[in-house]
């Protein structure tokens, strides 16, 4: 696959990144024509600066790793990264809630989100390690329902990544017309190919140069 570039978001999302660090990163995205950067909120307008005019999006992380915040909490995260220049928002839903069945909450918590980024894509992280098929299936259901675009397997800092049966259950619960995104574990150019066809349409990866040159 000689375009797998434009289904790969350049992350990372370490606290302690230096500037240069992200610059780098956002040069390499440009470089490879890689469809978006994936970094932590206070670095944020460095990539917005990095990547103006650029085909790469900058894109930040909403109420993550954990997903526990309030759903009001979380929107005023989503709407200060908007104001900053985000082009695209990976959330992180309630877990728990989820798991206790407290629908309305985990519903709330997207759709405020949704609301403050003004139709700026949402993908929802579900963190599909914790979660069996039927709350895998809820958490699909109800991001589309709250109006997110994408739902995504993983933060990356769970006890586990990415699945391709993950992934060819999220696609059997959402359908073809919503997008999946596959992150946490991808590391080499062999995986990327085996989420991509498993119905993945996004990876999340910070092994992004390597994958390109199909190491």
């Amino acid at each position: 696959m000689d375009d797998i570039a434009k289904y790969i978001d350049h992350t990372l999302l370490k606290k302690d990144a230096s500037d240069q660090e992200i610059e780098k990163l956002c040069d390499e995205a440009i470089k490879y024509s890689f469809k978006a950067v994936v970094v932590f909120p206070e670095f944020l307008p460095i990539v917005v600066k990095k990547l103006k005019d650029k085909k790469p999006l900058a894109v930040t992380v909403v109420d993550f790793p954990l997903g526990n915040k309030s759903p009001d909490e979380k929107a005023l995260e989503a709407k200060k990264a908007i104001d900053n220049g985000a082009e695209e928002l990976d959330m992180v839903i309630d877990v728990i809630a989820l798991k206790d069945k407290n629908y309305k909450q985990v519903f709330g918590g997207i759709n405020k989100v949704v609301k403050a980024a003004q139709n700026v894509p949402v993908k929802v992280i579900i963190e599909t390690c914790y979660l069996n098929p039927l709350e895998i299936a809820s958490a699909c259901t109800i991001a589309k329902l709250a109006g997110a675009k994408f739902v995504k397997t993983s933060t990356g800092f769970a006890k586990a990544g990415a699945k391709v049966d993950d992934i060819i259950f999220m696609k059997n619960s959402v359908g073809d017309d919503f997008g999946i995104k596959a992150s946490g574990g991808i590391k080499t150019y062999k995986d990327a190919i085996l989420f991509l066809e498993a119905g993945a349409n996004r990876l999340g990866t910070s092994s992004s140069v390597q994958i390109i040159n199909k190491k």
